[in-house]
């Protein structure tokens, strides 16, 4: 009897400590490393998301990213300016699980697969360190 007390209690303890599926789902927020599948190979790109609400914004490169994020599927469209095609709109509709985003992406004529993976936050550079004023020369009795 004993020992089917502890087994209840080690599966109440299991089931406490365990999460969901869907779970994994979390939210946009953070630094995120992008990989688009181009025609001419892939392209990467860093990203930083915020989630207010269903808002997301943010930067992606150097534009700023507008769009949603409901239940686990973010909806991205904003503009950029590329050297190979110049400057359109970037579309991006993904799935997020935990700490990945994969989904479709288009700008202009064309369009592809992309994989995003959720980066570590960038430490800020440390200022460096005082250099120490020189000692002042002895003065010359002479």
């Amino acid at each position: 009897m004993k020992s089917i007390a502890v087994l209840a209690l080690s599966i109440c303890a299991m089931l406490m400590n365990s999460r969901p599926a869907s779970a994994a789902v979390s939210d946009p927020t953070g630094n995120w490393h992008f990989v688009l599948d181009t025609p001419g190979g892939d392209r990467e790109s860093d990203a930083v998301f915020t989630l207010d609400g269903e808002k997301v914004t943010g930067k992606y490169g150097k534009a700023d990213v507008a769009g949603t994020y409901k239940d686990g599927k973010i909806d991205l469209a904003f503009t950029i300016d590329t050297e190979e095609a110049g400057t359109g709109t970037l579309k991006i509709v993904g799935a997020l699980d935990g700490d990945a985003i994969t989904g479709n992406w288009e700008f202009t004529e064309y369009n592809g697969t992309f994989k995003a993976t959720r980066a570590a936050a960038v430490p800020a550079t440390p200022a460096p360190a005082p250099v120490p004023a020189p000692a002042p020369k002895p003065v010359d009795p002479n």
